[in-house]
């Protein structure tokens, strides 16, 4: 490949950015929409008490400016330019800081729902900061590689709420034969059920495809963002 196709490439979005931009953008007013007109009785996420509430409700406005933020990071335009790059990043982080840190700790801990659904977010929830540590770290080294590479990590964290949005209707259809036998035909329980082990799946497959992008970029340098 010539030396001005691979900046050519290097200067496209990857489809997988785009997807990931056009999916935040048609989920997060969807997933927000209880949360911004303040509806309680909307919320898809059960709360005790009036404080896990106003966490809620801030942990999902944070969480999905994140979202959109990280995303802007990896259009190739937008991380070219350095003082916007570092502005969006930082802005990223405070973000994120507050819905996994702030509001996404707490939350997790109290949460009536059980066990699985405890740590199931907990632990998403504790990687985030650890990953953003790492990851500026590694910047304030001047390990650009390295920092690229623990910032997808990161995104995948980031990411892990719609992914499991996605995958909850995917893992109902393959509980449809047994739905009658181990629901008794309660579409609703099914779902409530269900939601947990989304919330699981939900992270650690997206960071297995970070890794996977993660590994191309190693063996192919030349697929990899300036």
């Amino acid at each position: 490949m010539s030396t001005s196709s691979a900046q050519d490439d290097r200067s496209r979005t990857p489809r997988l950015v785009l997807a990931i931009l056009v999916i935040g953008v048609i989920a997060t007013p969807i997933l927000a929409f209880p949360y911004v007109l303040l509806d309680r009785a909307a919320s898809r996420i059960d709360v005790t008490t009036d404080l896990a509430w106003a966490l809620l409700v801030v942990h999902v406005a944070t969480a999905a400016t994140a979202m959109l933020l990280g995303a802007l990071q990896f259009v190739p335009r937008i991380r070219a330019n350095r003082r916007r790059h570092r502005i969006i990043g930082r802005t990223f982080l405070g973000f994120g800081t507050v819905a996994f840190v702030l509001t996404g700790i707490p939350l997790a801990i109290t949460t009536p729902d059980g066990n699985i659904t405890r740590y199931g977010v907990l632990i998403p929830a504790v990687l985030w900061p650890l990953l953003a540590v790492t990851a500026w770290r590694a910047i304030r080294r001047g390990d650009v590689v390295r920092h690229r590479e623990w910032m997808v990590r990161l995104y995948a964290v980031t990411f892990f709420a719609i992914t499991t949005r996605l995958l909850v209707p995917l893992l109902l259809l393959v509980q449809v034969p047994v739905m009658q036998s181990r629901y008794d035909g309660d579409v609703q329980a099914a779902v409530e059920a269900t939601i947990p082990y989304g919330q699981w799946l939900g992270w650690m497959i997206n960071l297995v495809i970070a890794q996977l992008i993660i590994r191309r970029w190693r063996s192919r340098p030349e697929t990899a963002p300036i």
